[in-house]
């Protein structure tokens, strides 16, 4: 049987402040690392205080069906808050690490890195859900995963459908052009930006993709499309919308841009 043609068609993306992004794809809702609490403090044993400076921009009560969450990493309030937990619990699936699947329990799988899980679709077939590589800071794993811990992204395909890339909290192109030498071009990628930099942290270095290394990942990438999260709404976040304008600007990649119904 020969290859559906992979449709054009941009599905939505509809995104809601911090990590948050909504979208359907085959027929599934997916929703990427929840945040939906209230600005303030967020305390953690043993972890830098995060302060959410912004409120999100809907509430767990009007996201409608979710099927499955892509989850970078379970261990940091920014990316997964009091409310997120507490939604976790009425989702079909949970995609996250290998660790973050332990620690949740429940309805949460872990992915190593190119770890493969198929989902069926309502209309028949199925999308694959590819666990990809991601490491939340500079340096090697073997430095990063101690401090920071273990993150995952996530590749979606199906037949006829796009090639869709959700980076999570990866600072690493070395990690994008192993993901590009597999799956490239992408159609849509969503990149987690944001430059943040915590002064103990790796001499202040940013922690996940600065506005012009996301530039640099979608050229990578071949991505046609780039909705950018995980820039705004937190204290520690150093670049925001403007700084990834001007990065894609003078990339040469601002028509790339999807501000996911933020404008």
């Amino acid at each position: 049987m020969s290859s559906l043609p992979v449709t054009t068609d941009r599905f939505p993306v509809r995104a809601f402040g911090g990590p948050t992004a909504l979208f359907e794809y085959g027929g599934l809702r997916f929703l990427t690392d929840p945040t939906f609490d209230g600005p303030g403090d967020q305390a953690r044993p043993g972890r830098p205080v995060l302060t959410k400076t912004a409120p999100p921009a809907t509430t767990p009560a009007e996201l409608g069906r979710i099927d499955v969450v892509l989850l970078s990493h379970d261990e940091h309030a920014d990316n997964l808050d009091r409310s997120g937990r507490a939604l976790l619990a009425d989702v079909p699936l949970t995609l996250t690490t290998p660790g973050g699947g332990e620690r949740l329990g429940g309805t949460a799988k872990g992915l190593a890195d190119w770890e493969t899980i198929a989902l069926n679709r309502p209309d028949g077939g199925t999308i694959t859900v590819t666990g990809v590589p991601a490491l939340h800071g500079p340096g090697s794993r073997e430095e990063i995963e101690p401090v920071t811990g273990q993150v995952v992204g996530f590749v979606l395909t199906g037949q006829g459908l796009p090639t869709v890339y959700v980076s999570g909290d990866n600072a690493s192109l070395d990690a994008v052009r192993e993901i590009a030498g597999r799956f490239a071009p992408v159609d849509t990628a969503i990149l987690f930006a944001g430059a943040p930099r915590f002064p103990v942290l790796f001499d202040n270095q940013p922690i996940v993709l600065d506005s012009t290394r996301a530039a640099e990942a979608t050229r990578i990438l071949g991505a046609r499309r780039v909705v950018p999260v995980h820039y705004d709404g937190w204290a520690h976040f150093t670049e925001g919308r403007d700084d990834l304008v001007a990065a894609f600007t003078t990339a040469g990649l601002a028509d790339r841009l999807d501000w996911g119904g933020r404008n």
